[in-house]
């Protein structure tokens, strides 16, 4: 039955490869209908990971759309050596830290020009709510916000996006292990945190 099992999974994950060169090639060509089909079966994926790192759902949708302009930009110098899946969501995550990174300069010259003018400013509804649906979700979802950013992607690629960690590694430049050992710390907090909302269950 398991041999049964991690054929078929071996067989899905070849048809899945398959069918994204051939979207891949059709892309390159310019072909609309292939360049959205490509765009809606990663969009998710890549909204998923953005959103994790922006916190924001306006700059996640914009860093979804920045990364397939560069993605279908960049096509040529694809290479199958990783899966297209992995490659999107690494130029996904160098546009949301490079956005990040952007935000926290405006946020310190905001906070400048705030102090020196004495402007009191109305912080933003956290866009949570909007994103996931249920009470498990949110409870799940608000946890993994207060984890640092390092073991909150490493979770979200993992659990979200379903990669192995051999492929997070590959996505964010780590050793295998690094990304186990973030893994489990992340596991950890994530444990405690929700332990209110688990009641006296060991999970």
């Amino acid at each position: 039955m398991k041999n049964f099992t991690a054929a078929r999974v071996y067989y899905t994950e070849r048809m899945e490869t398959a069918e994204s060169s051939r979207l891949i090639s059709l892309c390159m060509e310019g072909d609309e209908q292939a360049i959205e089909a490509l765009v809606h079966r990663y969009e998710s994926d890549v909204f998923r990971l953005t959103f994790s790192i922006l916190q924001d759902s306006h700059e996640a949708h914009e860093a979804t759309q920045d990364t397939f302009i560069a993605a279908l930009n960049a096509l040529r110098s694809y290479r199958e050596k990783s899966s297209f899946k992995a490659w999107i969501l690494t130029i996904a995550l160098n546009r949301s830290r490079s956005r990040l990174r952007k935000r926290k300069v405006l946020e310190k010259l905001r906070n400048t020009l705030t102090a020196i003018f004495h402007v009191e400013t109305q912080q933003q509804v956290s866009p949570e709510d909007t994103v996931l649906q249920t009470e498990k979700e949110t409870a799940i979802w608000d946890a993994l916000s207060e984890l640092d950013e390092r073991h909150r992607i490493v979770m979200v690629l993992r659990y979200y996006q379903d990669l192995p960690a051999t492929e997070i590694a590959e996505i964010l430049s780590l050793h295998e292990g690094t990304v186990h050992s973030r893994l489990h710390t992340a596991r950890e907090r994530l444990r405690t945190a929700l332990k209110p909302f688990h009641g006296d269950e060991n999970k």
